[in-house]
């Protein structure tokens, strides 16, 4: 499946142009379904409500269906689920269960709503092509990096290696007389990590890609240079940049030309800033979209095709390693950073991990296995690209046998 997440600064119009990349897919024949955690702007773009309940999807055009995610009856559901599983632990402390009806969604719960609807919708032989509403693009970056995080959080509290002794808990319950709540803990880090893992194939996976919306305002390239080291940093791929509600040239008006000419240089200025990525131009139509009709005029307007493409090959690892032994006694682990400036940049190894902090946005990696022999010897930050040089550490790396 390809699968489009679209993204950008808030205000810019993502919901629109969302709509508008699941329309340009089917028209050109792909079942398409759009995912989004709007209430009301999907409405208003698409002409139609889109459907909540996670099995049926509403049709606004042919080939094309919306789906709404709904993060507060997902709290619900998930909620309640916990409470029933850890029942016999809660009675033991004491505690009063939960009614349905007083359950009020917790901050974040939106963000494991939209992550669970893109497995599930991912997971299904309905569609060719997904197309997800994505919040704004810090938030995204952070979201898309969520699976792996708590991943990592459940491997250090909850070692697997320290789950062979559960083949004892069920005896000590039995002696007990209740069930261990070390047991429950367990069997739910074990629910949380094969759906994290489901979660991380579909953001890993080859068809999946980000599109970031922008409107070509004095700062959108500073404000999307930040957001594309981000998504670098994590490894995501961008596909396009949409510039959106983009003035005619050559107007009379001296008020309407001033304002294009500075959309012009900033479009200018996106391009330079994306040399390897298509760049979209979505031109005002002098009101906001409304209706298929409406977000069909948009892609008639749009420079080039707003039709996500399939991926000619997989993408491998952009973390490399370059052997530079023979020549200078290091190895160096090449990390692309596209828009990355020095200021806010970070680097710390800690153990078997390297830690990368790019302005707002922070990945831990462990170290391949080569580099765990080595020390960090020194970084450098060179077109677009962060070089990190390991030196071989002499009490760890095995010795070259003299030559004869």
């Amino acid at each position: 499946m390809r699968t489009v997440l679209v993204t950008g600064a808030g205000g810019a119009g993502r919901t629109t142009l969302a709509a508008a990349t699941a329309l340009a897919g089917a028209r050109q024949g792909a079942r398409t379904l759009l995912l989004t955690t709007q209430s009301s702007a999907p409405e208003a773009v698409l002409g139609v409500r889109p459907g909540v309940a996670e099995p049926s999807a509403i049709a606004a055009a042919p080939g094309l269906y919306a789906r709404r995610i709904d993060p507060a009856e997902r709290f619900r559901q998930e909620f309640l689920a916990f409470q029933e599983r850890a029942g016999a632990a809660l009675d033991l402390l004491g505690a009063a269960p939960l009614d349905e009806d007083e359950l009020t969604e917790l901050p974040g719960s939106e963000s494991f709503a939209l992550l669970h609807a893109l497995r599930t919708a991912h997971a299904s032989d309905a569609w060719d092509l997904l197309v997800v509403d994505m919040p704004p693009a810090a938030e995204t970056i952070r979201l898309l990096a969520l699976p792996a995080q708590v991943r990592r959080y459940l491997r250090r509290l909850l070692p697997a290696e320290r789950q062979a002794a559960r083949a004892l808990r069920p005896v000590l319950a039995q002696l007990a007389g209740v069930p261990m709540p070390a047991q429950k803990l367990y069997e739910a880090a074990e629910r949380w990590e094969r759906e994290l893992a489901a979660v991380q194939r579909v953001v890993d996976a080859p068809g999946t890609s980000v599109r970031l919306v922008t409107d070509a305002g004095p700062i959108a390239t500073a404000t999307l240079r930040s957001v594309r080291a981000g998504l670098a940093l994590h490894g995501r791929r961008t596909d396009a940049v949409l510039v959106n509600r983009l003035l005619p040239t050559g107007s009379a008006d001296p008020f309407l030309a001033g304002l294009s000419g500075s959309q012009q240089t900033a479009l200018k200025a996106l391009r330079a800033e994306f040399p390897d990525v298509p760049v979209h131009e979505v031109p005002h139509l002098g009101r906001d979209p409304q209706g298929i009709d409406e977000v069909g005029a948009l892609l008639d307007g749009s420079t080039g095709t707003l039709t996500p493409q399939e991926p000619t090959e997989a993408p491998a690892d952009p973390w490399t390693v370059e052997d530079r032994l023979a020549s200078e006694g290091i190895l160096v682990w090449w990390v692309p950073l596209p828009g990355a400036q020095r200021e806010g940049l970070g680097l710390v190894r800690r153990g078997d991990e390297i830690v990368v902090t790019v302005g707002r946005f922070r990945r831990i990696r462990t170290l391949p296995s080569a580099l765990r022999r080595c020390t960090v010897s020194g970084a450098a930050l060179r077109d677009g690209s962060l070089e990190i040089r390991f030196t071989p550490d002499p009490g760890l790396w095995p010795r070259t046998a003299p030559s004869d």
